[in-house]
């Protein structure tokens, strides 16, 4: 008989408690009831083997063979006997620190079977995923939610997400994931062995979690404006949804994602299978095509970009980053590893990328496993802006935008943002900066000499932007120089994606002739952005770009400052009634006010959070439409399973304004 302690004592038993669910290193126990006769210490034997995959061999660590030893050796696969003699055998197993991961058999005598599951053990001092503070397992393995960063550098927004790793049938799905995957296809004896492997597991996750390669991969990218046969990734509260549908329709992938939404997958994925996890956002993200570490940017006179090019900065782009020892590495490259399941580029002939040491791109170690030049180019490469005039030629244009902003990720134990820049990068300007550009053969970075343009021009806004008002945004020019300047000033604004495909235009100006006197003379040029214009351009993103080109006549130099502005969705107020306990039911009254000045159709309210909601989502839908400056209010009823701290995701969608969230944290009495 397994005992249901096990599960608690190994923090599995979020699970449930009806099967075995066991980590690497350290022992549970079975209760034997012998039908005759008793167990005599050094006298009765027993022998044990534990069993993985469709082929375990003992020589590639997916068979084992024991005995019973004096004591538990949590080196190995060991068992021992750990009550007095009697007809009653209470017997403790160990399973071996390096262990494969996954579904087993055990079987005592060759006839008694016990089927268990075995994860990693980040609580084992001898497993590469340990993590030595029980305050960050209990947020990066644990915890099934947390809050990912988007919006920009300027204004990161957090959104709160339901991981759910241990709802009912997630780890059944990530397990599928592991055997679904195209090496255990080929070689499913190999790559069971494989699984005691968290560098292999990880590298596996991060190709499966997208379908790029067709491979019964989990989520299939869009980055399109429709996303006809499926849903926007915006529409995505948690992974518990997404892994259930993967799982319950064949292994077809998924539809849609964004690199949110793979990296939190990811993140529940990992966190089922037992490797401390979390995700990251990097601000102003470059995709570096072709390895140059150069992102290059041709402009017109209009300031119109030429969109050919295949290197990109986002605007933000998310990825994990799991906890491990990387024995494969000379000393000093454990800890957390950069792994990123969005689609991007190949790495050894399918489409992932990581895990890479985090101290690895901060030293800029190039040649260390696994894609260090790309995810050092996310948040190392040069941004070059070149202006080419109507006559051909081109030059230069000066622009301060730098690539890898505000890396972030949730605080351990709050909501708040955790800047981790720099374990990525050393402070800019600083030796040490030097001394990395050198070794990964940054050239560009190296030459860069600190522009003092005896021009100026920067981007200022307005307060209070929101979705639904009209506001300006200026320009600021000022001349430091000693004469009289005469320039052409072109003020820009268009939609934009948060991966940095440019959409229509919202508001534009062109000014040929901006006089600016000598000694600090400036020209505050507005630019108003009316909702009537921007409303039918903006993305889901909800992202303006702003561009000031300023050319002077005299010297035929160029400068540019540019702006993101992300356009403020309304606030989703969240009221709890009633009293939050255990297996009692509470309403969530949710409300929000239309800021538009048009109505609002089709409107619905959606919740869901781990252990409040069931393991599903609860919709409302409105019956009538909201009028400008109206308020929607409904309340949803839900009942809690399980006590604790837990977040209340929701979600307001809508014909005009799109998915708006919220999330409430809700302490959860027994």
């Amino acid at each position: 008989m397994i005992q249901t302690f096990n599960n608690t004592d190994h923090h599995t038993e979020l699970n449930g408690t009806d099967r075995l669910i066991i980590r690497r290193g350290q022992a549970f126990t079975i209760n034997l009831y012998l039908n005759s006769g008793s167990y005599q210490p050094g006298y009765s034997q027993l022998h044990i083997t534990a069993e993985t995959g469709p082929q375990p061999e003992e020589q590639y660590g997916t068979r084992a063979v024991f005995g019973l030893s004096d004591e538990i050796d949590d080196t190995r696969w060991s068992a021992a006997v750990s009550s007095p003699p009697g007809d009653t055998v209470c017997l403790s197993v160990c399973a071996a620190p390096d262990a494969p991961i996954g579904r087993y058999v055990l079987t005592l005598d060759g006839h008694i079977q016990f089927d268990f599951i075995l994860l990693f053990n980040p609580w084992c001092p001898r497993d590469v995923v340990y993590m030595d503070s029980e305050e960050k397992l209990a947020e990066y393995v644990l915890a099934q939610d947390g809050i990912i960063f988007r919006g920009n550098a300027e204004y990161p927004v957090p959104i709160a997400w339901y991981f759910g790793q241990f709802e009912e049938g997630i780890l059944d799905a990530c397990l599928r994931i592991l055997d679904m995957n195209p090496k255990h296809s080929r070689n499913p004896g190999k790559d069971c062995s494989g699984r005691r492997n968290v560098i292999y597991v990880t590298r596996v996750l991060s190709a499966m979690i997208n379908s790029n390669d067709r491979d019964y991969g989990v989520l299939e990218g869009c980055w399109k404006d429709t996303f006809d046969g499926g849903v926007s990734p915006m529409s995505w509260r948690g992974s518990v949804q997404i892994l259930r549908t993967w799982s319950s329709t064949s292994c077809l992938p998924v539809r849609f994602g964004q690199c949110w939404v793979f990296a939190a997958v990811a993140c529940t994925v990992s966190r089922a299978l037992g490797i401390p996890c979390r995700v990251v956002t990097n601000f102003y993200s470059a995709h570096d095509t072709n390895s140059n570490l150069v992102i290059e940017r041709y402009l017109n006179e209009k300031g119109e970009i030429d969109s050919s090019t295949r290197d990109m900065i986002w605007n933000y782009h998310c990825w994990v980053e799991s906890w491990m020892t990387r024995s494969d590495l000379p000393p000093g490259f454990d800890g957390w590893q950069a792994s990123d399941p969005t689609p991007q580029e190949k790495s050894e002939g399918v489409f992932c990328c990581g895990p890479v040491p985090v101290r690895a791109i901060k030293e800029g170690e190039l040649t260390f496993k696994y894609d260090a030049p790309f995810v050092f180019a996310e948040v190392n490469a040069d941004l070059v802006h070149i202006l080419k005039y109507n006559d051909g030629s081109t030059r230069k244009i000066v622009n301060d935008q730098k690539v890898g902003q505000k890396i972030s990720t949730k605080s351990v134990g709050r909501d708040e943002r955790e800047d981790i820049t720099h374990l990525y990068k050393y402070p800019e300007g600083s030796a040490e900066e030097r001394q990395v550009f050198e070794k990964a053969n940054h050239q560009n970075k190296l030459h860069q000499q600190q522009a003092n343009p005896g021009l100026q021009i920067t981007i200022k806004l307005s307060t209070g932007i929101r979705k639904g008002c009209d506001f300006d945004v200026f320009a600021i020019v000022t001349n430091n120089t000693e004469e009289d300047k005469k320039c052409r000033l072109v003020f820009a604004s268009r939609a934009v994606s948060y991966n940095g495909v440019i959409g229509r235009e919202c508001g534009f100006k062109d000014l040929l002739n901006v006089e600016l006197a000598p000694g600090g003379g400036e020209r505050k040029v507005p630019l108003r952005l009316n909702y009537s214009k921007y409303c039918t351009n903006l993305t889901e993103d909800n992202l303006i770009r702003l561009g000031a080109l300023l050319i002077d006549y005299s010297t035929k130099e160029a400068m540019m400052a540019m702006r993101d502005i992300v356009l403020d969705d309304p606030e989703i107020k969240i009221r709890i009634l009633g009293e939050p306990k255990e297996k009692r039911k509470l309403a969530a009254e949710l409300t929000l006010q239309n800021p538009l000045p048009e109505t609002l159709q089709g409107c619905c309210f959606t919740i869901e959070g781990a252990n409040l909601t069931g393991g599903s989502s609860i919709t409302e839908k409105l019956e009538s439409p909201i009028e400008p400056g109206q308020e929607a209010k409904v309340k949803i009823y839900f009942t809690p399973t399980q006590s604790g701290l837990r977040k209340l995701v929701v979600d307001f969608d809508s014909d005009k304004l799109g998915h708006v969230r919220g999330y409430k944290n809700v302490i959860i009495g027994k």
